[in-house]
């Protein structure tokens, strides 16, 4: 069996961040499980973790969260960024505000993370950091730009500090899912759905997105414990993959991109969607 390792995680309110913590832990790992209310993993600490309330877009926080693990556990081997969401709409129709806020939570929350506890894995000379990024950082969907965006900026920064960090013993790891069944999933619903009722000259396509999501982007669903189970052989291997895709989608269409032209991809896509040409 691998040896424990203390291993930070965010977002684990519901979805791939709960199933991690309680992965890990199941497998014998020192598990610091945080969320921005601490009631929502009240439960979690009933299993015998330990949990920290965190907003990952406060600095004090971010700050003051890894320093409480430094402190208990005298390290941080692993770090799991997987908190975020997905703002949708068209590009023209997402405001300001919430295109910062998306960014806010989904590449800087996740960098200040990052700084702060490579520090401490610097000094160790070992640590492992796993960003959850999505299909969606490879393939870029209509509506959900400011998402897609979001993951694009994700894998890049992986990209980058993978070699960074090599050097100092720090391995860094992207895991790509497709379709989970969380409850992620459920608010990407309910958030397509609410752009419905908007006036506009999207509001035809808002419906094609609303199908799409049951039917092409829902196919070959995985439970988030799949995504977890992932995660954990990642923290666990001696050499892991620098990116895990993970269900039919993300196996099908990263590779397709490689391969396909940027208006093969765009037919695909506009088919899915409902997408027709005006002109």
């Amino acid at each position: 069996m691998p040896p424990p390792q203390t291993v930070l995680i965010t977002g684990c309110s519901s979805g791939i961040g709960r199933a991690t913590a309680v992965e890990l832990a199941a497998r014998g790992h020192r598990v610091f499980a945080t969320a921005r209310k601490r009631v929502a993993i009240a439960d979690l600490a009933a299993r015998g973790m330990k949990t920290l309330a965190l907003d990952v877009t406060d600095p004090e926080a971010v700050a003051a969260a890894v320093a409480e693990v430094l402190r208990e556990a005298g390290r941080v081997d692993a770090l799991v960024n997987n908190a975020g969401y997905g703002q949708y709409g068209a590009v023209e129709d997402v405001t300001a505000a919430e295109w910062r806020a998306q960014y806010d939570v989904n590449v800087f929350g996740a960098l200040a993370m990052i700084q702060a506890v490579l520090p401490a894995m610097r000094e160790a000379g070992a640590g492992t950091i796993v960003n959850v990024s999505s299909v969606a950082g490879k393939i870029a969907i209509p509506f959900a730009a400011p998402y897609c965006s979001s993951k694009h900026a994700l894998e890049a920064i992986s990209d980058s500090l993978r070699l960074e960090v090599a050097s100092f013993g720090v391995r860094v790891v992207i895991i790509e899912p497709g379709p989970i069944g969380t409850k992620f999933g459920e608010r990407a619903r309910a958030g397509v759905s609410k752009l419905l009722g908007r006036p506009g000259p999207y509001a035809p396509f808002y419906r094609g997105a609303e199908r799409a999501m049951d039917t092409d982007f829902a196919a070959g669903r995985l439970p988030p414990e799949a995504v977890a189970k992932a995660i954990a052989d990642a923290i666990e291997s001696r050499r892991p993959k620098t990116r895990y895709p993970l269900t039919r989608m993300a196996k099908t269409f990263i590779p397709l991109k490689r391969f396909s032209t940027d208006r093969m991809l765009d037919r695909q896509m506009a088919r899915s969607l409902g997408i027709k040409k005006t002109k």
